[in-house]
């Protein structure tokens, strides 16, 4: 949708008609080539000191007036009161594309969108789509205010992406259809949960999907350097008629299609509320023989027609505003050990995370993620269908 502009004015005469063209001319050259500016200058700012102070940033965003997010469910982490504050607190436009896209729909609209005004201006990306999105150099770098409280292994060097809220991957189950959920890898494979196993989309295009692989691998002997485990667990499951290749989803979920989901932690305990108020006792638990942590990334696009927005919604995202707001929707924000030391995390949001032995698990490096794409996206088809 485009907001309508109406412009009205009283013009007397052939004369007045002349003078006043002539002088909304004037007006309207020099605030297009102010818009240019800030735009121009936004789109090259690696920080919002480049610009002036975030007061600098606030305005030239408020000029732009909208930003192009995609892919980004309102059930997602919370991001529907994400958004909904943001517009609010800077009067600016959101415009939500895709929002049950994958992350290598983001990387797709990037490139065939380039120029455009619909172009998405923020990522909201898997870690092995960002990994090769900034090898393609698709993104702009830029450091939010808080840059330093995200730790080192959590971010690109120059800003390109980095890591903003994660979970834990998860076994969600309607109880109320499934006699015994499932709280291992080692149970799905049991006959009782024939025709019942999902995974959130597809693991060469979704990243949730790509986590569930990862985990399933570090269950059955693999490890952050050998995901082919995880491949072969999920085609003897495809075997013997366990997993289903369904996209899960709240609305998959309702109507019994998928009624156990592989999916993170935040999302499944996320849909427990909406799903109760539909009747379904959905459980969720971190299965603990393949325990697998990790992070979404933020970028922003090298050729976003809003640079300037594109910044600030990076930086409100970043805020303890914005990290809180992620917490209410049961995911850890990537500032949360800073924010829980210095007493800024809201306390009761913590508190009501799922529970996870967080010992049992690391985070993969940046090229452990991008090797482990290569294999699967090589591997999967035909491991599936063979």
């Amino acid at each position: 949708m485009q907001r309508n502009i109406v412009r009205r004015g009283l013009v007397a005469g052939l004369l007045s008609v002349a003078v006043v063209a002539a002088v909304a001319g004037c007006g309207s050259s020099k605030k297009a080539a102010d818009a240019q500016n800030n735009k121009t200058g936004a789109a090259s700012a690696t920080s919002a000191q480049d610009l002036g102070g975030l007061d600098a940033l606030v305005t030239a965003a408020k000029a732009e007036g909208q930003l192009n997010v995609i892919t980004l469910p309102r059930d997602w982490a919370n991001y529907g009161e994400l958004i909904d504050t943001f517009s609010t607190k800077y009067g600016i436009k959101v415009n939500s594309d895709n929002p049950d896209g994958s992350s290598q729909d983001e990387i797709n609209a990037v490139k065939s969108l380039k120029g455009q005004d619909r172009a998405p201006d923020v990522l909201d990306l898997g870690g092995a789509f960002a990994q090769s999105g900034a090898k393609e150099g698709l993104f702009a770098p830029y450091k939010v205010a808080t840059w330093a409280d995200i730790p080192e292994n959590q971010k690109d060097a120059t800003g390109a992406w980095f890591n903003d809220y994660g979970g834990y991957i998860s076994i969600g189950c309607d109880a109320k259809k499934i006699a015994n959920c499932p709280q291992t890898w080692a149970d799905l494979k049991k006959p009782e949960y024939k025709g019942k196993v999902a995974l959130n989309g597809d693991p060469t295009k979704s990243g949730s999907a790509f986590a569930g692989v990862f985990a399933a691998a570090l269950a059955n002997g693999g490890s952050f350097t050998n995901i082919q485990p995880g491949i072969d667990y999920f085609a003897a499951l495809k075997k013997s008629g366990n997993y289903i290749p369904v996209e899960s989803t709240p609305a998959t979920i309702e109507k019994g299609e998928t009624p156990i989901s592989i999916d993170w932690d935040y999302l499944n305990a996320g849909y427990t509320k909406e799903l109760q108020a539909k009747g379904i006792d959905w459980k969720v638990a971190v299965p603990t023989d393949g325990v697998y942590g990790n992070f979404y990334c933020q970028a922003i696009n090298k050729t976003a027609p809003h640079p300037a927005a594109a910044r600030l919604w990076e930086e409100f995202l970043f805020s303890d505003e914005g990290q809180n707001l992620w917490l209410k929707g049961s995911a850890r924000p990537v500032r949360l050990p800073k924010m829980t030391a210095s007493g800024k995390a809201d306390a009761t949001l913590v508190a009501a995370l799922p529970k996870v032995d967080a010992s049992k698990s690391e985070l993969p490096s940046p090229d452990q993620i991008d090797a482990a794409k290569k294999v699967l996206t090589d591997g999967w088809t035909k491991a599936l269908t063979g």
